[in-house]
């Protein structure tokens, strides 16, 4: 199946996509045990978000939890497609953003001990490969690409342009929103990535769809 898609929409070695698969319990069960610490890790910010607006705070942890959902259900024999965008399209965005606000703040992550930065460093880059091994099991339809895309879509604007009740709902960055960066505002530096890490997925899941009618693998 992957030799019929471009090396961009599905990177990983074919092995290593079997060998995630034949693991899909073990797989689920870490995903699961990383949505509880994200929940933990976010439960300063709940404390200061309105109760309202909660499920835009925890961007990460429901990601993980999504993709342990499609994969459980995959294995179930229930696979489900919108689960399946949701969850390529939060461990697309949200494993490389935050890797990305890693680096670009660098010098700023100083108060987090080098073991912590580097477990969420390496574990969100791991959502990523995971999500490049969703192609196996679902097709990504239109209607599921456009549910994913609108979700993502309306977090991305609450996140950064317009947060509707209280402050901006992003995961908070260790520099002040409006403090400047490298000449520029640090949340547009953020919002930047997002932005770009929104599109990413929509592009990918699109090709995967039109590559998969082409070989005729999906209906």
């Amino acid at each position: 199946m992957s030799d019929a898609l471009p090396w961009y929409v599905a990177p990983l070695p074919d092995a290593l996509e079997e060998f995630g698969l034949r693991l899909a319990w073990v797989v689920v069960a870490i995903n699961l045990a990383g949505t509880g610490f994200g929940f933990w890790y976010y439960s300063a910010q709940f404390s200061q978000t309105p109760v309202v607006m909660w499920p835009f705070v925890p961007d990460s942890p429901m990601a993980t939890l999504l993709i342990a959902l499609a994969i459980g259900a995959w294995k179930l024999g229930h696979s489900n497609e919108y689960l399946n965008a949701l969850a390529f399209f939060g461990c697309i965005k949200l494993g490389l953003w935050t890797p990305y606000v890693l680096l670009a703040f660098f010098p700023y992550w100083d108060y987090q001990h080098p073991a912590m930065y580097n477990f969420l460093f390496w574990s969100h880059l791991a959502m990523v490969v995971q999500a490049f091994v969703i192609h196996r099991f679902s097709d990504f339809p239109v209607r599921a690409i456009a549910l994913a895309t609108g979700w993502y879509t309306v977090d991305l604007i609450v996140d950064y342009f317009y947060p509707i009740v209280g402050e901006p709902h992003h995961t908070i960055l260790p520099v002040g929103d409006y403090e400047f960066y490298l000449g520029v505002p640090a949340l547009q530096i953020a919002a930047a990535g997002a932005v770009v890490l929104t599109i990413i997925p929509v592009f990918l899941a699109l090709t995967t769809r039109v590559k998969k009618l082409e070989w005729g693998h999906t209906v």
